[in-house]
C-alpha cells in the first residue's frame, strides 16, 4: 500500500478506536469515523476495509498481535503447570499492558463491549484467535478448571471471569483517560487483578 493509502487507514483506525471505545461500536457511526480521520470519502472505510466488521477486526487484530508475542514467550512454560494461579498472571499480564497506551486504552474499553463474543461458553471463538498462544491460554484456564468441576461450571466461570477481567481493565482505562482517581498504582492494580481472578477460578463448586 502506498505511503499515503497507509497514513489514512492508520488515521481510520484510531479514529475508529476512540469512537467505539466512547461510544460502542453500535453505537457509532461510519460518518463520524470518517470525519474524525479527516476524510472526506464516506467510503473510506469501506475501501480499506471492506466494512465496519473489517476495521473493528482490523483494530482488534492490531493490539492483539502486539499481545500474542508476550502470550507466546510464556505459554511453553505453562503447558506444563498444573497450577491456574500461573496461566491467570501470564493472561492478564499483557493485557494490563494496554494500559499504558492511549489507544491500548481504546482497546480495553472496546473489549469490554464485545466480550460476550468470545465464544467460550459454547467452545466457538472467534476466528481470529484459532491457533493463537491466547487461545491455548484460555484452553489452560479450561484445564485447570475441569480438574476441580464439571464442564458446563468450567465455561460458564470462564467466561464470567472474562467478563469481570474486561469490564475492570475497561473501568481502569476509563478512569485514566478522564483523569479519575484511582486507588492503587498500575503494579499493585495488576496483581490485585491476578490474585482477584484466580480466587474466582479456584472457589469451590456450589
Amino acid at each position: 500500500m502506498a505511503p499515503r493509502g497507509t497514513q489514512t487507514r492508520d488515521e481510520l483506525l484510531r479514529a475508529a478506536e476512540y469512537l467505539f471505545a466512547r461510544q460502542g461500536v453500535g453505537g457509532t457511526r461510519t460518518k463520524q469515523i470518517v470525519e474524525r480521520a479527516g476524510q472526506g470519502n464516506d467510503s473510506a472505510v469501506q475501501y480499506h476495509f471492506g466494512s465496519r466488521q473489517g476495521l473493528l477486526e482490523a483494530i482488534l487484530g492490531r493490539h492483539l498481535s502486539r499481545m500474542e508475542r508476550q502470550w507466546l514467550r510464556s505459554v511453553v512454560s505453562l503447558r506444563e503447570s498444573h497450577e491456574l494461579g500461573p496461566v491467570v498472571d501470564a493472561l492478564i499480564g499483557p493485557l494490563a499492558d494496554e494500559l499504558l497506551r492511549e489507544d491500548g486504552r481504546d482497546f480495553l474499553r472496546i473489549v469490554a463491549g464485545i466480550a460476550g463474543w468470545a465464544g467460550v461458553r459454547t467452545h466457538a471463538l472467534p476466528t481470529p484467535l484459532h491457533g493463537t498462544a491466547l487461545a491455548e491460554q484460555l484452553a489452560l484456564l479450561e484445564q485447570g478448571c475441569l480438574r476441580m468441576m464439571p464442564e458446563d461450571l468450567a465455561l460458564e466461570r470462564i467466561a464470567m471471569v472474562i467478563s469481570m477481567l474486561t469490564a475492570a481493565l475497561a473501568d481502569r482505562a476509563h478512569r485514566i483517560d478522564e483523569h479519575l482517581p484511582v486507588l492503587l498504582d498500575h503494579k499493585h492494580f495488576v496483581a490485585n487483578l491476578v490474585v482477584m481472578v484466580t480466587a474466582a477460578l479456584l472457589a469451590p463448586p456450589p
